[in-house]
């Protein structure tokens, strides 16, 4: 994006992100977040940099409308803010973190749960099969937060105030976003992954089998045979969108639900390795250290003795 563009965009989306900051200034928050009544969105509003937090996100579109975000998955890292938007179609284990952010200029962020269904739905209706562009595998994706999308956001947004409204309109704006995503620069991304028969969406069953089964020894030809692929065809494509290996991506998976356990409920290291898939507590604690900087136990004790919630799940 050039200086040009980026003064330009800014400018342009400008007066959408100060509607849709004064209708967030009016809603009840409870602490860093706001739990709306549009099923799958979420509100975010952080006023100190907040993280590094880790977590595995589910299929989503976010919006910052205030700050930045810096967000690791496999070796690859994304800096982003209020001029774009960050996708996921299909749900990685993340690490991410709120780059700055105060009380007089919050970091303020919008995250919409994708429905692949009713995308799937909108691709066969209105026939959005597109040009398929050639392009980069990997299934994070950050891209341009223009005004249309936006407006989009501000309407879902501002249901909070007609709560009676939801239930009829909350469909169509999500039908509506979807629809600019898949009509915009990241369509063909969007409907490689939506559509059975293409390699994205073959990788994307053999991810959504493994977030299920996660706990099991990982046989690579079984999980082949979930995807319908050869074996080095899947490592080649879970690869290129994952930027992990499939024994790396169940690894963070394991570990991602590690710390979640801890922090929930009193465990030993030992116990939670088990439950999450370990057969050699020494191991996971080598593996535990190696992702989030400490073992297990004081890691688990610097969070729950920290200020800083965000630490404990993502933050938009």
């Amino acid at each position: 994006m050039n200086m040009v563009t980026d003064l330009d965009l800014r400018a342009e989306t400008a007066g959408i992100r100060e509607r849709i900051l004064e209708v967030l200034s009016r809603l009840p928050w409870d602490g860093r977040s706001f739990e709306h009544g549009v099923p799958g969105l979420s509100l975010f509003r952080v006023v100190e940099p907040a993280g590094p937090f880790s977590t595995v996100y589910e299929p989503s579109l976010s919006v910052i409308i205030k700050g930045s975000k810096r967000v690791h998955v496999g070796g690859e890292t994304f800096v982003y803010d209020e001029r774009c938007f960050f996708l996921t179609a299909i749900g990685l284990p993340m690490t991410g973190q709120i780059c700055e952010a105060s009380e007089g200029e919050p970091y303020v962020a919008a995250s919409l749960r994708l429905d692949l269904e009713k995308l799937r739905r909108l691709i066969a209706d209105f026939d959005l099969n597109g040009t398929e562009a050639n392009g980069r595998d990997l299934d994070v994706a950050v891209g341009v937060a223009t005004p249309e999308l936006l407006d989009a956001f501000y309407r879902l947004i501002s249901l909070a105030n007609s709560p009676e409204d939801i239930p009829f309109m909350a469909g169509h704006v999500h039908g509506e976003i979807l629809y600019r995503l898949l009509t915009g620069e990241q369509g063909a991304r969007l409907r490689r992954i939506a559509l059975s028969g293409t390699s994205s969406n073959r990788v994307a069953k053999a991810v959504a089998w493994l977030k299920e089964n996660y706990t099991r020894p990982l046989r690579v030809e079984e999980l082949a045979e979930v995807a319908n692929m050869g074996v080095s065809t899947l490592h080649h494509h879970f690869r290129a969108m994952t930027a992990m290996s499939p024994l790396q991506f169940q690894k963070q998976l394991r570990l991602h639900h590690a710390r979640d356990l801890m922090l929930a409920e009193p465990l030993d290291a030992a116990t939670v390795a088990l439950r999450v898939g370990y057969e050699s507590p020494t191991q996971f604690s080598r593996e535990y250290r190696r992702m989030f900087g400490h073992p297990p136990v004081r890691d688990i004790k610097v969070i729950l003795n920290s200020d800083d919630s965000t630490r404990r799940g993502s933050v938009g």
